[in-house]
């Protein structure tokens, strides 16, 4: 169905996407390439939430050369009115010829409706090509759009042993903490538990060489009795900060923190924790479409208990630790844990090991 040349210009569309990584939430990353008589004549991807759409920004490219041209884009054109005007105007408007799309828009209140507009107007529309990468390359944006809970990643450094705490500062190496860095500005929040800020103190930032702007996540605290010092590093910038606490939480501590700035979110009580469950819910309410939990073993298993978590990427070192009360990436857990489509990377002296739960 889809010839060579059709796979080149969808890759290149992907590719143009991914630019945007971190940078569009709640919005999907999107590219979008116009081609006439086998030469692209129009580029684009979506820079940010509010600003324009691959698609407008492929078509601003090709001109007026547009007309009678095939579009490759990534994601089904939007059809209603949100930030921006619908894309699937514009298209018409500059009588583009045949979309390709790779996969629908899992929105389900706009999910068909732009491919119907397109075709309403005589435009043909072919979709499916390279869909299996477009699906991954959103993987954030299609979970949180269709449940209204943030994608959850689990991310753990730990000994050749599995243990996550060990006799140094640093379990993996320098390269395997940019890449986490590096994840972190690709989502929304990072959480962790009250133990984690007691013990390390940590600021939760990312810190990525060479960049001195990057995008910093949320800072989301677990804390049922809200135990962690206002002084903490983490309210180094209160209003990016959110301490998921209970009821048991004291009120007046609570009634400063918001005055610095910070965000409250109240749940119910699970074995006198936080619902994870209820908490995600909230996140979601908030756009807060990502969530990298960072913890120790007691979140982690927390997390995957509630079955919230979508995917973990676990980095291993070459050391082994071997000690009996060092902890473990999870402690507590009840029942086993698979992880699927699985894949195994280099990074430095280290593995990470990334998959599906």
């Amino acid at each position: 169905m889809f010839s060579s040349e059709d796979k080149k210009y969808m890759a290149r569309a992907l590719t143009l996407a991914s630019r945007a990584r971190g940078k569009t939430s709640p919005n999907p990353m999107v590219g979008c390439v116009v081609v006439k008589d086998n030469k692209m004549i129009g580029q684009g991807f979506h820079h940010a939430a509010g600003l324009s759409h691959a698609e407008i920004n492929a078509l601003n490219e090709a001109g007026d050369n547009a007309h009678g041209s095939t579009m490759f884009v990534t994601l089904e054109p939007c059809c209603h009115y949100g930030k921006t005007p619908p894309c699937v105007n514009e298209i018409i408007k500059a009588r583009i010829s045949k979309v390709i799309i790779s996969i629908c828009d899992p929105n389900p209140f706009v999910s068909g409706k732009g491919m119907e507009e397109l075709q309403k107007a005589g435009i043909v529309v072919e979709t499916g090509l390279l869909q299996d990468r477009a699906m991954r390359l959103n993987e954030i944006y299609n979970k949180y759009i269709t449940t209204r809970m943030p994608f959850v990643l689990i991310k753990a450094g730990m000994s050749l042993d599995g243990k996550i705490q060990g006799p140094e500062q640093w379990i993996t190496n320098e390269k395997s903490r940019q890449f986490v860095h590096k994840m972190r500005s690709e989502y929304d929040a990072i959480l962790v538990g009250k133990q984690t800020v007691l013990n390390d103190n940590p600021y939760l930032t990312s810190r990525i060489k060479g960049k001195k702007n990057g995008k910093n996540p949320y800072r989301i605290i677990v804390d049922s009795s809200f135990q962690i010092p206002i002084e903490a590093n983490v309210f180094a910038d209160p209003k990016m900060v959110i301490i998921a606490t209970t009821n048991a939480a004291p009120a007046d501590k609570l009634s400063i923190i918001k005055k610095m700035g910070a965000r409250v979110v109240i749940t119910q009580t699970v074995d006198e924790r936080v619902d994870i469950v209820e908490l995600m819910k909230q996140l979601g309410q908030m756009e807060i479409t990502s969530v990298m939990v960072e913890g120790g073993s007691t979140i982690n298993a927390s997390f995957l208990s509630s079955g919230v978590v979508d995917k973990m990427a676990l980095f291993i070192s070459s050391q082994i630790f071997g000690k009996r009360d060092y902890l473990s990436v999870v402690e507590g857990l009840d029942t086993v844990i698979r992880l699927n489509d699985t894949c195994v990377e280099r990074v430095g002296d280290d593995v990470l090991i990334q998959g599906y739960v």
